[in-house]
């Protein structure tokens, strides 16, 4: 019994129909209250909990959650992977997908449509690749502007595919950012970047923080955070 306990404890899981969930279980030293999540591509459920938190009481709350969980999941943008004659989201904008046979590969941007060639099996990768080298681009430029406006040196910059979260910057200085987030509005991308950079100034949340990124973020940061909570998800539609 108490072996089968530990097993329960170190890969637990929560059944939704006929499904079987992974719980990720995370404790945070500011948490207050338990906190249940849905992965963006409903691939676990995610427990938040006070540092003093227990498992079983994670494991519990998100099986008494199971319906509230289902519904979640529901509400999840369906995948739509990019196809010929459909949109690519880029910047806030719906680009239309100009596929071509006899085009060149490498994606070419002009006038609100993307001009594309090569293999349409490939089609969804190739235009992953672009969208990538188009958020290096474009966070890069992000991340001088805003490390110019807070006084620091430009650390290095890496693209993140991470499910959990849109940015984070490393106690040695390396800033990682979301590449989905280039599907978003420009002062969505920038408002995350700005984010980091303030991390390099104050590791935690505290005033101090909201104050760098407060002074540095040059647009309306709640309306840019009210978009990554309602829209947030469906960047992970095209691409998961």
């Amino acid at each position: 019994m108490i072996n089968w306990l530990r097993r329960e404890q170190q890969h637990p899981t929560v059944k939704i129909g006929d499904v079987t969930l992974p719980i990720a279980i995370k404790r945070h030293p500011t948490a207050k209250k338990v906190v249940l999540r849905i992965a963006p591509d409903g691939s676990e459920a995610r427990v938040t909990l006070p540092r003093w938190g227990r498992t079983a009481d994670a494991i519990a709350f998100a099986n008494s959650r199971a319906d509230w969980l289902a519904r979640q999941i529901e509400a999840l943008p369906r995948a739509t992977p990019p196809a010929p004659g459909g949109t690519l989201r880029y910047c806030g904008e719906e680009l239309e997908i100009g596929w071509r046979k006899d085009a060149p590969r490498k994606a070419v941007l002009s006038a609100g449509a993307i001009t594309i060639g090569g293999p349409q099996e490939s089609l969804g990768p190739r235009l992953q690749r672009w969208l990538e080298s188009e958020a290096l681009r474009l966070m890069a430029t992000d991340l001088q502007d805003y490390c110019l406006a807070a006084g620091v040196d430009t650390p290095a910059l890496r693209l993140s595919r991470a499910q959990r979260r849109w940015g984070s910057c490393s106690t040695g200085g390396t800033v990682r950012i979301n590449w989905r987030l280039v599907q978003a509005p420009s002062a969505v991308r920038r408002s995350v970047v700005a984010h980091e950079v303030a991390h390099l100034l104050h590791f935690d949340h505290g005033p101090q923080f909201h104050a760098v990124l407060e002074q540095i973020f040059d647009d309306d940061l709640a309306a840019a955070n009210l978009w990554l909570k309602r829209e947030g998800r469906s960047l992970y539609a095209a691409f998961g």
